[in-house]
C-alpha cells in the first residue's frame, strides 16, 4: 500500500476564493444595488428586508389596529364595569376565603337547603374538629349541612327557576327565587358567606335577565307575533306599549308583597332595570332601595346587599355616583359602630369582628373601584366623599375608618397621592383602627407615591414623616414593611443620610430578634432594591452594616438576594476590586450552600451555576496570575457541588496558562501548575465526553507550552475516557451521545498530528488504541464505524506526507514528519496500520442492514481509499468490491455512484465496476 504524496500549501492556494474588500456591509441596500453581481437583474424585483435592522409594515399594521382596538375597548369600559369584570371578581371572592367542610346554618336555611332530609345529620367521614364544631353548632341551635351539598341544592334550585321559566310557571320561579334570596339572611355561614353571595347572586341575575327579556318582548311584539317596534338601547319609557307596562308593574308588585326586607331588595334589584320600562328617570327609586338597605340590622347582609346593589346599577346606561358615595358612607357609619364596640358580637354575627370586616372588606373594595372608575369624575369624588375640598386641598387631619382609607387610596389617581402623599401620611396617622393594619396603608401610600415618584412633592418632610412612623412600630415586620415601601422614592433622591439612618436601625432591631419568614421577606425585598439601583456592587457594599445585614439573612431570602447580587455585579465587563472579589465569592458561596442540588428544580439550580459561572470568568486579577491560580483553586474547594462548574474552571485554568505563555518570561513552572490543576479537576467531571474535550484542550496547551511529557498523559486520559464512555455498566447510550463520541474521536486524530510520536511506546500507539476500541464495542454502528475508521485512514494518509499540513507552535515541539524523516520502521508501520484499516473497511459495511446505507458506506469508504491511497491492482479490487455492492444496493443510476465512479477511473488506469 502506497499513500499518495500531498502538497498542501498548493491544495489549499487552488481551492481558496478569491477575496475582493467591500466599502460598506454586504446588507445594506448601497452595497447590494452596486454589487457586480449579476444574477439579480434575471429575477424579480424584490425589495429586501433585514431583521436585524427593523420591523417590516406587514407587522407593524397588525400591531398598530391591535393599538386602536384596545383604545375603543378602553373608552368603552369607562362607562361601567363590565360583565366579565364582575364575574372575574367573584371568581377571586370565593378564592379568598376558604369554606370549612362543613357549614353552620340556620334552622330555616337548612329546611330550604335540605328539604325533607333529616336536619342536623352527620356525615359518618367526618374529622374529629369537624364533628366537634358540629356539636356545638347544635348546641347553640343551628344545623350542620355539608359544603358539597349546599353548594349543590343551589345549583339544583337554579334548575328548577329555569325549568319552571319555560314551563311558563312563573310564580314558581318567583317563589324558589325568594327562598334562594332568604339564605342571604343566614351570615351564620361566616366564611361561606362570599360563596354563596356568588352563587345566589347568579340565580338573581338569571331571573332578572328573564324578566327584562319578558317584558321586552311583550312590548316589541303582539299577542299574535306581530312586530310592533324595535327598542334601541336607550329607550324612552313612554314608547312601551300599555300590556309590557302592566306585566313590569304587575312584577314589582309581586316582589313589594314579600315579607321578609332582604329578600324583597335583592328581588327588586335582580329585576331594577325593569323599572326603565315605567320611568325614564329611575335614580330616585335607586336611592330609595339604597335607604331600604339601612333597615337591614345584620352588618355582614347589608354590606353585601349594597355589593349586588352597585352591581345592577352598573347595568343602567345612566346612573351618577350618588347611590355610591351613599352606600361607602352608610357602610363608614357601620364600620365606626364595630371598631368602637368592645363586645365580641355585633349584629347577628357571633364570630371574630376583625373576620367580620374581613368578610365585608371585598365589598368596600369593588365600592371604591367604582368610585374612582371615572377620571373625569375624580375631584368631584374626592368632595362627596368629604375627602377633601378639591384633589389639591384635602383634609390631612379628619380621622377616617383604616380599611376605607386603604382603598381610598388603592383607587385613587397616583398625581392626586403624589401631590398630597404628606396630607395622607396624617390621616394614615389618625386613622389607627383595627379595622385595617395601619402599616399597610402606610406600605399602599409608598406604593403609589413610587408609581409617580417624579411627581412627589416634599419628599424630604414625607420621607421624615415615614421614617418616625416606621421607628414607631414595635414589631420589626411592620418596621420592615413600611420602610420597603419607600425604599425606590429614597433611592431615587438619593437621600443618602436617610438611608444610613434606615440601615443602622435595621441592623440594631436584627441583632435584638429571631428574624422569622415574613420579616425576611420585607428584609429581602429591601436589599433587592438597594443592590439593583447601583450599577457598582462596591457601592453597594460600602454602604453602612450592608454586609452584616445580609450575613443575618438565610434560606430561600438570602438565596434570591445573592443572585441579585451576583447579576448585577456581572453586568461589568470585569471585577478587579479585591475587596469585591473577597465578598462577593462569600456571596457565591452562600448561594451555593443554600441549593438543594438534589431537588428536582434543575432550572433554579443551573441558574444559580450560571450566575457562579460569570462571577468566576469576570473576575480579573491582571497580572497577578499566581493570585487568580489559587482564586480558581478556592472557587473548586467552595462549589464542589455545581459539576458544571468544574468545567468553567478549568477552560479559566487553561486561560490562565495560554496568558503566561503569550508574556514570553520564564514562566513555564506556572503553566505545568496550571495543566495540574487542569489534571485533578477534569476527573471530578461526570461527562466523559466534557473530559474528553478539556483533556484535548489542555494537551493543545501543554504542546504550545512544549511539555510533551504533559501532553502525552493527557492524550492517554482522553482514550481512557473513550472506554469509560462505552463501559460504565448499566447505562445505555443515545445515539446523540454516540454521535458525538465520534466526532470528538475524529477531533482526536486531527489533534494526533501537532503530537510527537512516543518513542517507547511507538509512533501509532494512540491510533492504534482507538482502533482496538473502535473493534471491542458492538454499540457503534456500521456507519460510525466507518466514519471512525475514515478519519484514521487519512491520519495515517497525512502522517505518511514528507511536511505535515500544521505543526505545534512550540520550537521545542518537532512534528512526525522531521522527528521520523526517512525511517523506514515508521512508514512500515504506517502502512501495517492502513491495511488493518482497510480490511475493517471491507468487513463492516456488510455488517449494516440498511440496504439504501450500505451502499452508501460502501461509496464513502470507495472515495477514501481512492483520496489517500494510490490505487494499484491491490486497491483497484478492492474498489471494485465496492463498487458492486454499491450497484447491488443503489441500483446503477445513482448520482452519487456515478460520480464515485469517474472519481476512482481518474485515479486508476484500469477502470473499475459499473459500466
Amino acid at each position: 500500500m502506497e499513500f499518495k504524496v500531498r502538497d498542501y500549501r498548493a491544495e489549499e492556494e487552488a481551492h481558496s476564493l478569491t477575496r475582493v474588500s467591500v466599502s460598506s456591509h454586504p446588507l445594506c441596500s448601497s452595497s447590494s444595488s452596486s454589487s457586480s453581481l449579476s444574477l439579480t437583474q434575471d429575477l424579480v424585483s424584490v425589495e429586501f428586508f433585514d431583521p436585524l435592522r427593523g420591523l417590516s409594515t406587514e407587522i407593524l399594521e397588525p400591531v398598530e389596529d391591535i393599538a386602536v382596538a384596545q383604545k375603543h375597548a378602553s373608552s368603552q369600559s369607562t362607562s361601567h364595569l363590565s360583565t366579565k369584570e364582575w364575574a372575574s371578581f367573584n371568581k377571586l371572592l370565593m378564592q379568598r376565603f376558604p369554606v370549612p367542610k362543613m357549614i353552620s346554618v340556620s334552622a330555616l336555611s337548612s329546611k330550604t337547603i335540605k328539604g325533607k332530609k333529616a336536619i342536623g345529620e352527620l356525615s359518618t367521614n367526618m374529622q374529629s374538629d369537624d364533628l366537634n364544631d358540629s356539636e356545638k353548632s347544635a348546641e347553640r341551635g343551628f344545623k350542620t349541612v355539608s359544603q358539597q351539598e349546599y353548594i349543590k341544592r343551589l345549583h339544583e334550585l337554579k334548575d328548577e327557576i329555569k325549568r319552571s321559566w319555560h314551563a311558563d310557571d312563573r310564580v314558581t320561579s318567583l317563589k324558589l327565587s325568594i327562598k334562594v334570596a332568604s339564605l342571604l339572611m343566614d351570615t351564620c355561614v361566616a366564611q361561606f358567606y362570599p360563596t354563596l353571595f356568588v352563587l345566589a347572586t347568579d340565580i338573581m341575575d338569571m331571573l332578572g335577565d328573564m324578566v327584562w327579556e319578558r317584558i321586552k318582548e311583550k312590548a316589541e311584539f303582539a299577542d299574535d307575533g306581530t312586530k310592533i317596534c324595535n327598542l334601541s338601547d336607550d329607550f324612552e319609557a313612554n314608547s312601551i306599549c300599555l300590556e309590557a307596562k302592566e306585566t313590569c308593574n304587575n312584577w314589582f308588585r309581586k316582589i313589594a308583597s314579600i315579607h321578609e326586607l332582604l329578600p324583597r331588595i335583592y328581588l327588586e334589584l335582580a329585576i331594577f332595570q325593569c323599572w326603565r320600562f315605567l320611568r325614564n328617570d329611575i335614580m330616585d327609586n335607586l336611592m330609595r332601595t339604597v335607604m331600604m338597605i339601612r333597615g337591614i340590622a345584620d352588618p355582614l347582609a347589608s354590606a353585601y346587599c349594597r355589593f349586588f346593589l352597585i352591581h345592577c346599577a352598573q347595568k343602567l346606561p345612566r346612573h351618577d355616583a350618588a347611590h355610591l358615595v351613599a352606600c361607602i358612607s352608610d357602610q363608614k357609619i357601620i364600620l365606626k359602630k364595630i371598631v368602637s364596640t368592645k363586645q365580641t358580637k355585633y349584629g347577628n354575627f357571633l364570630g371574630d369582628l376583625k373576620l367580620l370586616i374581613s368578610l365585608m372588606e371585598p365589598t368596600i373594595e369593588y365600592t371604591m373601584r367604582c368610585i374612582f372608575k371615572d377620571p373625569n369624575q375624580v375631584a368631584d369624588m374626592i368632595v362627596r366623599l368629604e375627602v377633601g375640598k378639591s384633589p389639591s386641598e384635602l383634609h390631612g387631619k379628619v380621622p377616617w375608618i383604616s380599611i376605607i382609607l386603604h382603598y381610598l387610596l388603592k383607587e385613587l389617581p397616583t398625581e392626586v397621592v403624589c401631590s398630597n402623599a404628606l396630607e395622607f401620611l396624617n390621616l394614615i396617622d389618625c386613622s389607627s383602627d383595627f379595622s385595617f393594619d395601619q402599616c399597610l396603608n402606610y406600605k399602599m401610600l409608598g406604593l403609589k407615591v413610587s408609581e409617580g415618584i417624579d411627581q412627589l412633592n416634599t419628599v424630604d418632610a414625607v420621607i421624615d414623616e415615614v421614617i418616625q412612623a416606621a421607628t414607631k412600630r414595635k414589631i420589626l415586620n411592620e418596621y420592615l414593611k413600611i420602610l420597603d415601601a419607600y425604599m425606590d422614592v429614597i433611592l431615587h433622591y438619593n437621600m443618602d443620610q436617610s438611608l444610613k439612618s434606615i440601615l443602622s436601625e435595621i441592623f440594631e432591631r436584627l441583632g435584638n430578634e429571631v428574624v422569622t419568614e415574613d420579616e425576611l421577606a420585607s428584609l429581602q425585598s429591601i436589599v433587592v432594591k438597594l443592590v439593583t439601583h447601583f450599577d457598582d456592587m462596591k457601592y453597594v457594599f460600602d454602604l453602612i452594616y450592608f454586609v452584616d445585614i445580609l450575613d443575618v439573612m438565610h434560606g430561600s431570602s438570602r438565596s434570591i438576594v445573592s443572585m441579585h447580587i451576583l447579576t448585577n455585579a456581572t453586568r461589568n465587563d470585569r471585577i478587579d476590586d479585591p475587596t469585591t472579589v473577597k465578598l462577593l465569592f462569600d456571596v457565591a458561596q452562600s448561594l451555593h450552600d443554600n441549593v438543594d442540588f438534589s431537588n428536582t428544580r434543575q432550572d433554579d439550580n443551573q441558574h444559580a451555576e450560571r450566575l457562579v459561572a460569570r462571577f468566576i470568568d469576570k473576575v480579573d486579577h491582571g497580572i497577578e496570575l499566581d493570585r487568580h491560580l489559587t482564586f480558581l483553586v478556592e472557587c473548586r474547594g467552595a462549589f464542589s457541588s455545581m459539576n458544571g462548574l468544574k468545567e468553567i474552571l478549568v477552560h479559566s485554568s487553561n486561560l490562565l496558562a495560554t496568558k503566561a505563555l503569550k508574556e514570553k518570561k520564564n514562566n513555564l513552572n506556572f503553566v505545568k501548575s496550571c495543566i495540574t490543576f487542569s489534571e485533578v479537576t477534569i476527573p471530578c467531571i461526570p461527562s466523559f465526553a466534557r473530559q474528553l474535550i478539556l483533556y484535548l484542550e489542555t494537551a493543545e496547551i501543554s504542546l504550545f507550552g512544549g511539555l510533551i511529557s504533559h501532553a502525552d498523559g493527557l492524550l492517554d486520559s482522553a482514550v481512557c475516557c473513550l472506554q469509560s464512555f462505552y463501559m460504565v455498566d448499566g447505562l445505555r447510550k443515545s445515539s446523540e451521545d454516540v454521535d458525538g463520541i465520534v466526532s470528538l474521536t475524529r477531533k482526536l486524530c486531527s489533534f494526533l498530528l501537532l503530537v510527537p510520536g512516543n518513542l517507547e511506546q511507538g509512533a501509532m500507539y494512540i491510533p492504534k488504541s482507538i482502533l482496538s476500541l473502535l473493534d471491542s464495542q458492538s454499540l457503534i454502528t456500521p456507519k460510525l464505524r466507518i466514519i471512525v475508521l475514515c478519519s484514521l485512514l487519512s491520519l495515517s494518509a497525512t502522517f505518511a506526507q514528507t511536511e505535515l499540513p500544521y505543526h505545534a507552535i512550540h520550537e521545542e515541539v518537532i512534528g512526525n514528519d522531521r522527528l521520523y524523516l526517512g525511517d523506514a520502521m515508521y512508514s512500515q508501520e504506517l502502512r501495517s496500520l492502513s491495511g488493518v484499516i482497510l480490511h475493517n473497511m471491507v468487513d463492516t459495511i456488510p455488517q449494516e442492514s440498511s440496504q439504501v446505507t450500505r451502499g452508501k458506506l460502501a461509496l464513502e469508504a470507495c472515495n477514501c481509499i481512492t483520496t489517500f491511497v494510490k490505487v494499484n491492482d491491490e486497491i483497484s479490487s478492492v474498489c471494485s468490491k465496492l463498487m458492486e455492492t454499491a450497484v447491488s444496493c443503489l441500483g446503477g443510476d445513482d448520482k452519487y455512484l456515478q460520480s464515485t465512479i469517474n472519481f476512482v477511473n481518474k485515479q486508476s488506469p484500469t477502470s473499475v465496476g459499473g459500466e
